[in-house]
């Protein structure tokens, strides 16, 4: 029977509806698939934010116990969660989903329904980073764009907090200054008994009286802000808070220490931005604080430090990765709104690294030469800078962040530069259209070599920088790190005037040193040698030599013998090694000793020798 018009378009209907119907369970198949690693993501960062969380909180209970290295432990340990944490969701990906779903267009589809999942998170802005880390092990470079991954932010922080808020309020025009610090110190919740609670709340009103000034009067709004959780380095706990009066915001913190006996004491008060921004120093080791919103803490922060960007916050809260994204962030928009190119960094060329730098942005851009005057690899030369990341720092090494793959515009290098890096470091570089990328570099701060301070100083200027280049290295000395290469060139000058070292690859752990005199010469020919007349061992340090190759200048000589003498002899090194082998470790604290309260003037003062 023959087929009318009518069955040939009910057939075409037939089929139209079938392959609409398969497109349609195609893409319900897809949006699940997506959903699915959106949710794969999501798990990971929840993950990740529950172990850093513990850690802060475990570093509480290891400061109320006294036991500091443990505290190390887990400041070291928890550098590593992040990667961790990445490694393990790029791992689920990768054995449950399809090769397809994992390189092609469904991130897209993963990005919004990742986007969706966010809407009552506490961390977004954590989780948007983590997606990036994860996705950019997964996907090529081209799909490096907005449509796929977090370029730019999706959720926004701005008024996101806590329940209960990220800080308290107390309010002195009710009750009295006195009163409302008696309940903020209640408040801290500390699990260990106080040396003198009410001494302790007499000296703190004191200070914040001093700082208000005697012709104060307090404004209806009168009020002291403090962060909710203590902020725990080292051996230290900080309180961090703003009084706020008028709208004026004045910025404090309180650190918090503990005696012999295991009692709790207020050891100073530190007032005003330029005391705060030492305590957030881009050298010092990160803070343990947890935190259920960091957003809210950074806001606060921010409010303290105006300056302060928020990648160096969220890197000095433990969020490095976070203050990579945002710094990344940052460069990008700066270069849109900026047009003077790349230049070689001033200074003495390294012999292992090469520095550039953008004059209008305050960074510096290190990468390691595929050719070094040294004779080191390159793994090692990396392990050097991990091992400074791992480690304990008292504010004398300089952070770092570490990224692969950062492009660059080829427009903006100069081609001095640019000639010069294909020259020292070709496997670094790769050319791509109008972009210049380098596959592997670190940014640090940039300072100002203390080389080249000291040719500008005056003598004033000259000799506290030579006291404090003395400080940092017995500072560095107290964390167990040796610089190896000492010489003026290898340390900055920052802005506040501290000197801080950022030559990484002889660095070495004191402990694997070994510190000797310089034998007697056995013969008038000894003595004239040009090569030593005594074997040398590969981790031999003489200290002796120190002097020879760093106090030339009879001033600077007069001042470092003055003030640092003793790090010309081996016997204080050694001492320093016996220290640590102890197990003792040093007070390395992150301002002045004239500001401790040890050195008030009133009845109530402590015997502090007896709390060491």
């Amino acid at each position: 029977m023959p087929r009318t018009e009518t069955t040939v378009i009910a057939a075409q209907d037939l089929s139209s509806v079938r392959s609409a119907g398969l497109a349609a369970r195609s893409a319900d198949a897809v949006e699940s698939r997506a959903a699915a690693i959106a949710a794969t993501v999501l798990a990971g960062i929840d993950r990740h934010y529950a172990l850093f969380r513990y850690n802060a909180q475990q570093a509480k209970a290891r400061w109320e116990q006294g036991d500091w290295h443990a505290i190390r432990r887990l400041a070291r340990e928890r550098i590593a969660f992040y990667d961790q944490r990445v490694r393990e969701a790029v791992s689920q990906l990768e054995s449950g989903f399809a090769q397809a779903d994992r390189n092609e267009g469904i991130w897209a589809q993963v990005k919004r329904h990742f986007v969706l999942r966010l809407a009552e998170h506490r961390q977004p802005e954590l989780a948007e980073t983590f997606f990036n880390s994860v996705s950019t092990k997964i996907l090529h470079r081209s799909y490096f764009r907005n449509d796929f991954i977090f370029v730019r932010p999706a959720v926004s922080t701005e008024h996101l907090d806590a329940d209960p808020p990220s800080w308290r309020v107390y309010y002195p025009l009710a009750a009295g200054l006195e009163a409302a610090l008696r309940s903020l110190l209640i408040d801290i919740g500390l699990a260990c008994p106080f040396v003198d609670a009410e001494r302790d709340i007499r000296r703190i009103a004191q200070s914040l009286r001093t700082e208000l000034g005697e012709r104060f009067e307090p404004s209806a709004d009168w009020q002291i802000q403090v962060l909710r959780t203590l902020f725990f380095r080292n051996k230290g706990a900080y309180l961090i808070g703003r009084i706020i009066d008028d709208g004026e915001v004045r910025p404090f913190a309180v650190p918090w220490l503990r005696d012999s006996q295991g009692r709790a004491y207020a050891d100073a008060v530190l007032s005003g931005e330029a005391r705060i921004e030492a305590l957030f120093n881009f050298s010092r080791a990160y803070f343990m604080v947890d935190m259920d919103v960091p957003s809210a803490y950074v806001r606060f922060l921010r409010s303290l430090m105006p300056a302060k960007p928020e990648s160096e916050l969220y890197t000095m809260l433990g969020l490095h990765k976070q203050g990579k994204t945002l710094f990344y962030r940052d460069m990008l928009h700066h270069l849109r709104h900026s047009h003077d190119r790349f230049v070689a960094a001033p200074g003495i060329r390294g012999l292992v690294m090469a520095v550039f730098t953008l004059p209008s942005f305050p960074y510096v851009f290190k990468l390691i030469k595929d050719w070094r005057a040294k004779d080191v690899s390159r793994e090692f030369i990396q392990g050097r800078y991990q091992m400074v990341k791992l480690h304990d720092r008292v504010g004398r090494m300089a952070d770092t962040w570490e990224y692969s793959d950062v492009s660059f515009p080829r427009g903006r290098f100069d081609p001095a530069l640019l000639a010069e890096l294909r020259e020292v470091a070709p496997s670094l570089i790769e050319d791509d259209g109008d972009a210049i990328v380098i596959r592997h570099l670190y940014i640090e701060r940039r300072m100002t070599p203390l080389n080249l301070h000291l040719e500008r100083a005056d003598e004033r200027e000259r000799e506290r920088a030579i006291i404090e280049y003395g400080n940092a290295i017995r500072e560095m000395v107290a964390a167990n790190i040796f610089p190896g290469d000492m010489l003026y060139k290898n340390f900055g000058v920052t802005r506040q005037g501290r000197i801080v070292f950022y030559d990484y690859d002889e660095v070495a752990y004191l402990t694997d040193c070994n510190f000797r005199e310089i034998p007697e010469p056995r013969t008038p020919e000894d003595e004239m040698a040009s090569e030593p007349w005594y074997p040398v061992g590969p981790h031999d340090v003489f200290p002796e030599e120190f002097g020879t190759f760093l106090l030339g200048h009879p001033a600077v000589r007069a001042v470092f013998t003055t003030h640092h003498g003793e790090l010309l002899q081996a016997g204080f090194w050694r001492a320093r090694q016996a220290r640590i082998r102890e197990g003792d470790l040093e007070d390395v604290f992150p301002y002045p000793e004239e500001v401790r309260f040890r050195h008030v003037s009133d009845p109530d003062t402590l015997n502090q020798e007896n709390l060491r």
